[in-house]
């Protein structure tokens, strides 16, 4: 069975309440090869969480970007933890593994870029060590733009023919499929087209093998160690 990088998917979140430092921590301690991450841009400074509205994840309530940082900062993300902004994540991943930032909210991909290339930088940290995402083509334009030497990978969700003539033009690194839409000839195509294939998310044991049999690349999990059980190759990075 082919090896497969495991992505903790917004941290171990199967563990810790998602998108949070002690999620990040557990993928860490798990053995997780990268941990997968969320991003919106409010007053300047990127904040780590998945919904447009905070009532799923947090104590708050109402959209994401019509808050203020002060506001979404006082918030409980899950047992007394806050949100954190990407710096503080950075700060507490260490170069230990490797980050993918997806790109949720409008004007992300410049503030994402430059604090990673601070961090490639200042911070001891190497461009093969992020991976940016994001289903906004358009964030994802502005990103091989900005860095064309970072990694970029493209999510799909949907229709997922119309992803290949976008990653074949900007050059990016990888797709990022929806479970339910890879089967081997997807990830074939993919391949020819110089593409890694990381697929999500996927919890169940028998969907992970059945994704490794497939020969996808990398799969997004809640649970990084069901992936570490399955391993019997060394990682790929």
């Amino acid at each position: 069975m082919k090896k497969i990088l495991c992505f903790a998917h917004r941290g171990a979140s199967g563990h810790e309440p998602e998108n949070t430092l002690p999620a990040v921590e557990k993928a860490i301690v798990l053995g997780a090869d990268w941990v997968e991450v969320d991003v919106y841009a409010v007053e300047g400074e990127l904040i780590v969480i998945h919904d447009e509205r905070l009532e799923r994840t947090t104590n708050g309530s109402g959209y994401v970007m019509e808050k203020s940082l002060g506001y979404l900062r006082s918030l409980d993300a899950g047992k007394g933890q806050k949100i954190p902004t990407l710096r503080e994540l950075f700060d507490l991943a260490d170069c230990r593994i490797g980050v993918n930032v997806e790109l949720k909210g409008p004007d992300t991909a410049a503030l994402t870029i430059s604090l990673i290339d601070q961090y490639i930088k200042d911070r001891g940290w190497h461009g093969d060590q992020f991976i940016v995402s994001s289903f906004n083509q358009r964030e994802l334009a502005k990103v091989k733009e900005l860095a064309p030497h970072l990694r970029a990978g493209v999510i799909v969700g949907g229709m997922h023919r119309r992803y290949s003539p976008f990653a074949t033009r900007h050059a990016v690194y990888s797709v990022h499929p929806r479970m339910d839409l890879v089967n081997a000839g997807f990830v074939e195509r993919a391949h020819r087209r110089g593409l890694r294939v990381f697929v999500y998310t996927v919890n169940d044991p028998r969907d992970i093998a059945k994704m490794a049999a497939m020969g996808v690349d990398g799969v997004f999990t809640d649970f990084p160690e069901r992936i570490r059980s399955l391993r019997s190759l060394d990682p790929i990075r």
